[in-house]
């Protein structure tokens, strides 16, 4: 009988440990952590149609059918979700939102968009990089 008063205490600490520990872990993710997951290789990626006219264009229109509903028409963000045009992202190469377009972030709700072919997630990058600063922190 007490071993099952122990499992029980035990169980019941491990929840309560779990219960503290994922939001600080979540929070953790939502903060720029992702860029650490990167890989080398990946980071290292150019744009290839960095500055090319058509490609943000497309780029443009491809942001407002895919990433308008969570990011928003200006990309400030929406619903919690994060400005595009923050320093985090402005910092961030092109290859590090090559492969967060790619592979998602399950933490803050980013769905992965390797749907979407990778000359589109290129041009995607192209537009929002010729978008300006944005004065809010998110």
């Amino acid at each position: 009988m007490a071993s099952w008063k122990l499992r029980i205490t035990l169980s019941c600490l491990a929840l309560f440990g779990l219960a503290v520990a994922l939001p600080i872990w979540l929070l953790a993710q939502a903060d720029g952590k992702w860029l650490h997951r990167v890989p080398d290789e990946d980071r290292a990626r150019a744009n290839p149609l960095a500055h090319h006219p058509d490609a943000i264009a497309a780029g443009r229109t491809l942001f407002a059918a895919n990433c308008a509903k969570c990011h928003g028409p200006d990309a400030n963000g929406l619903h919690n979700r994060p400005s595009l045009r923050s320093a985090r992202i402005r910092h961030a190469t092109d290859g590090e939102l090559a492969w967060m377009l790619k592979n998602g972030n399950p933490y803050k709700g980013m769905p992965p968009w390797i749907s979407l072919p990778e000359q589109q997630r290129w041009q995607i990058i192209a537009y929002v990089r010729t978008l300006p600063p944005s004065s809010a922190r998110r």
